[in-house]
């Protein structure tokens, strides 16, 4: 349900900067944490009989949070610098999509992949360094699968005259998160919280 509320928020923030005024805004702080809390306990009632299903609701509840963290710190640049394309709009995606994955460390570090229990034993601080290494290594070819998609459709396929750069803008930065976010379950999974 936090997940929900600050979700919420983050996509008030990006509704002002896309399209300015959203209908009965107020609605959505109380909608998103109560349908990100009801999907989690329809997701609790399968964990006996596919326990990995549990795990991915997880997982999407996290990554819907940095991916609208993602598209808030984008958008905030954007709407901060006037500049809705060329490589400054892939430095802008690339730092926004930096700072969502530090949040997604954390909650996948502590939340999806590992009960909070387990970090209070004493080789999972040894492995501390050896994870948050593995990590960086599957963040950054997510780096390069999420922002280079984005740059591709933002830059080199550009925005069609009947679309605004502003939301050809967020279609990029949605395209590359989309693009990205297999690859990071498997290599979050398999790779870094096994």
């Amino acid at each position: 349900m936090i997940i929900g509320e600050i979700s919420a928020w983050l996509m008030l923030a990006i509704a002002k900067n896309i399209i300015r005024s959203l209908p009965f805004w107020w609605l959505l702080p109380i909608v998103s944490p109560i349908l990100c809390g009801l999907g989690m306990v329809i997701a609790l009632a399968f964990k006996k009989r596919l326990a990995v299903l549990y795990q991915f609701a997880k997982f999407i509840l996290v990554g819907g949070l940095n991916f609208l963290i993602d598209l808030g710190v984008l958008n905030l640049l954007i709407s901060t610098s006037g500049i809705k394309a060329g490589v400054w709009y892939s430095v802008f995606k690339g730092i926004s999509f930096l700072i969502a994955t530090a949040n997604s460390y954390f909650w996948n570090k502590l939340w999806t992949f590992q009960p909070l229990t387990s970090l209070l034993h004493n080789n999972e601080v040894k492995n501390a360094n050896k994870e948050f290494g593995q990590f960086l290594m599957v963040s950054i070819v997510g780096f390069l699968i999420n922002v280079g998609v984005a740059s591709l459709i933002v830059n080199i396929i550009g925005s069609p005259l009947t679309v605004k750069p502003e939301i050809w803008a967020n279609v990029g930065a949605m395209t590359g998160s989309i693009a990205g976010l297999m690859w990071n379950f498997i290599g979050y999974k398999l790779i870094v919280f096994r």
